[in-house]
């Protein structure tokens, strides 16, 4: 990134630093060489999303990772400051639901499917000779009575809940505990229509340590449940010891109390972003896990009593567990799209004019402000794909061909035959966008012979020119496959619902009596989910296993991350860490040390990812220092991903804002680029950031400049075209004139060195892959 192989690292650790060129190391004791010349310096963070191999890991936190992003896609809006509160709080319940699934799937496995159908019956405990010791027929074996394996069952689900806690506190202290810089906010920075320069923004402690409370409270109350519930069920039919039933009424009104006291803290206000918030919840709060922890220990107590004539069979009450999350999510999620409507009809469907030959800027909002509902019920689909791919996997391997075990609830398998219809309607969708996507290669063909007028054609040149467009151009159709997506899955997850309230059955024998074709039907749709859920969850798991050991596609993952763990952890502390909580304070102080202890100018410049921490760093500086950046993004998804999905801290008016506040922006983007895009800053400002989209590839044919043909270079090597070079130096040449002289006593704070500093995205060099930044100083 600095074209240079000696470097040398300056500040920061073997996480994220910044580093210079050997030569340059020393420049502000050595004002005079480097008078006019810009300093380059890099900043490197790719070891924040794509590190190590347990990265790959952070796959199974998916869903987690997913109702985060939800959070932060509320639409724009002017006051309603109640309404947005709303929003955040049935995203946060949403979270909890995704938490409670979680931990009820493993509870399935290890409790219901391992424990107790399995264990209970000799046919399958002798396939599995690990289980023996817990079969009724073991001689004298004191595990064998139901309560007692289901007690020792329950140390899975609660170890995993236990993991995540450690996770989630681990990760924090490792990525987020970095502090911004103190300050206050100014009455200047009123201007801002973002939260993203909020003193306290890119600092949650408080709030990630109430959710992991509530949400490892919740896990612990699950697992008692599903322990206690059992056993109080066969006390209450058989009438047994009025001290046990006492104990259970005792249990079971605890249980519901710390469930009411897990929602309450999960439904307090979010996140304070006003100030630096260093204080920490009650002891209340604080100690929620381990009272939660008592009592799934005394639960256990309870449950591993013994009561000899108790016999396993059948299967536990999970049916009405998956079938009120379930429902309490799409209630949840039809909410949600309420409040964000509300939301996104309080602004103007246009704000300023529109960019030549485009749309209104506000009207660029992804789904009409229904976003965030939508991402939000995909995350609720993706939990319920993995509790449910585990769980049939798990039945499988355990039962074999043999059916002798009952198998998992009604409603996972439900739910699986609705993955067919799923798929069918989502392969219509994807021939419709390769239809379009083939009619607009054809009007890009056109165009592209036009933008190489007079030169010799070359129709195979020219239509994978073409190709390359039409494909960049799928990117802005992504809310319509999102939309289309959650809607349908919505729909067939109601019918699901239904579907096992109404019949108590599987599909295929629900449908028995009726006409052949719609048993038929059900059976196949039943078979095929099944198959396809299982093999998607294996599928799942080599993916993670394959990036644990590959670092070419753990670099994929990264750059996955590099949009989901942007966002602070707002709506669910089991999500993968927020690396921006570390990256934007480091960037935040190296320009504010750099232009206090020097007074001089910098540019910031960001590629793809880059762009946006660019942005996001330079929203946190004061307003004084703020004027004396300029921004240089390319390959910048500002407006074409963050403007749309996330248009409350990216919009117009945020990017306005910047623009304005700033000394000087240039944004540069290609046709061929599937992932930047301009900025599109309404009325006059658009042309003032956005130049013309640069020609890729740089030369159609063989040119004296490129003797063999040049590559269609898309979303990389934007640095390789003449391009930026004229902006960059343009940049500086506007900065350079006010960097004042060196200061008298000529130390490290001596005046004179420019700077120019740029965070590369997915395309950075040293061979990392869209993690790395760079910055040029």
């Amino acid at each position: 990134m600095l074209n240079d192989p000696r470097t040398v690292r300056i500040t920061g650790d073997g996480t994220a630093a910044v580093y210079r060129r050997a030569d340059d190391a020393d420049a502000e004791r050595r004002p005079g060489d480097h008078r006019g010349t810009p300093v380059p310096e890099a900043y490197v963070w790719c070891n924040l999303t794509s590190g190590n191999g347990a990265r790959a890991l952070w796959l199974l936190l998916l869903p987690f990772m997913v109702i985060n992003l939800a959070h932060w896609m509320r639409p724009a809006t002017r006051g309603r400051k109640r309404t947005v509160r709303l929003y955040g709080l049935l995203v946060r319940l949403i979270g909890l639901t995704l938490t409670v699934l979680l931990v009820a799937a493993a509870c399935e496995v290890a409790l219901d499917l391992a424990a107790w159908q399995c264990a209970g019956t000799h046919a399958c405990a002798e396939k599995h000779s690990w289980l023996g010791f817990l079969s009724p027929v073991a001689s004298g074996g004191w595990w064998s009575q139901p309560g007692r394996r289901l007690a020792l069952a329950a140390l899975a689900p609660a170890a995993l809940t236990g993991l995540l806690w450690y996770l989630s506190h681990r990760t924090w202290s490792a990525y987020e505990s970095q502090q911004p810089i103190s300050r206050r906010a100014e009455p200047e920075e009123e201007t801002h229509r973002t939260a993203l320069g909020r003193p306290g923004f890119w600092y949650g402690r408080r709030l990630v340590a109430r959710l992991r409370a509530a949400h490892t409270a919740a896990g612990f109350l699950t697992v008692a449940a599903a322990v206690g519930a059992s056993a109080v069920r066969h006390d209450s039919r058989a009438g047994g010891p009025a001290a046990l039933q006492w104990l259970a009424g005792l249990l079971a009104a605890t249980l519901v109390g710390g469930a009411v006291v897990v929602v309450w803290v999960v439904c307090r206000r979010g996140r304070t972003e006003n100030r630096l918030d260093r204080e920490l919840d009650g002891t209340l709060v604080r100690r929620l896990p381990r009272g939660a922890l008592a009592l799934l220990a005394l639960t256990m107590l309870y449950a591993g009593w013994s009561r000899p004539g108790w016999h396993s069979t059948g299967r536990l009450p999970g049916d009405m567990t998956f079938g009120g999350i379930a429902l309490t999510q799409g209630l949840v999620v039809i909410a949600l799209g309420v409040v964000a409507r509300v939301l996104y009809r309080t602004l103007p469907q246009a704000v300023g004019s529109a960019p030549a030959g485009g749309t209104p800027t506000e009207a660029r909002t992804a789904m009409r402000g229904l976003a965030g509902p939508a991402v939000a019920m995909l995350a609720c689909a993706l939990g319920s794909v993995m509790s449910g791919g585990i769980s049939q996997r798990v039945a499988d391997w355990l039962d074999g061909s043999g059916g002798v075990m009952t198998g998992p609830p009604v409603l996972l398998t439900w739910q699986a035959s609705a993955i067919p219809p799923l798929l069918i309607v989502l392969l219509v969708l994807f021939a419709w966008l390769a239809r379009r996507t083939w009619l607009l290669r054809r009007a890009e063909m056109d165009a592209v012979e036009r933008d190489h007028h007079g030169e010799p054609q070359d129709t195979t040149r020219t239509r994978r020119i073409a190709s390359t467009r039409a494909m960049a151009a799928l990117t802005d159709r992504a809310p319509l496959v999102v939309g289309i997506t959650s809607t349908v899955t919505l729909l067939l997850g109601a019918a699901a619902l239904v579907g096992a309230a109404a019949t108590g059955d599987v599909p295929g024998r629900a449908a028995r009596g009726t006409y052949s074709f719609v048993q038929g039907s059900a059976d196949t749709a039943q078979g095929l989910g099944s198959w396809l859920i299982s093999f998607g969850f294996i599928l799942f798991v080599t993916w993670g296993r394959r990036a644990y050991k590959d670092p070419a596609a753990r670099r994929t993952i990264g750059i996955l991350w590099d949009v989901g763990t942007f966002w602070p952890r707002a709506a669910h502390p089991f999500a993968p860490p927020c690396y921006a909580e570390r990256a934007v304070p480091d960037l935040t102080w190296r320009m504010a040390t750099w232009t206090r202890a020097t007074g001089g100018r910098l540019v910031l410049s960001g590629h793809s990812q880059g762009s946006v921490l660019a942005a996001a760093a330079a929203w946190q500086l004061k307003p004084s220092e703020r004027r004396r950046v300029g921004l240089l993004t390319y390959g910048s998804p500002l407006e074409r991903l963050y403007g749309r999905w996330f248009p409350a801290h990216f919009g117009p008016a945020a990017l306005s804002a910047l623009h304005r506040e700033v000394d000087c922006w240039r944004n540069l983007y290609r046709l061929t680029d599937p992932i930047g895009g301009p900025v599109r800053l309404p009325g006059d400002c658009g042309p003032q950031v956005d130049r013309a989209p640069l020609r890729d590839p740089l030369a159609y044919g063989r040119t004296e400049e490129h003797p063999l043909p040049a590559p269609i270079l898309g979303h990389g090597g934007y640095q390789a075209d003449p391009a930026f070079a004229e902006e960059r130096e343009r940049l500086l040449a506007r900065l350079r004139p006010d960097v004042p002289g060196p200061r008298a006593r000529g130390a490290a704070g001596d005046q004179g060195v420019g700077g120019d500093q740029d965070v590369g995205g997915d395309q950075g060099g040293a061979g990392d892959q869209g993690s790395s930044g760079r910055s040029s100083g």
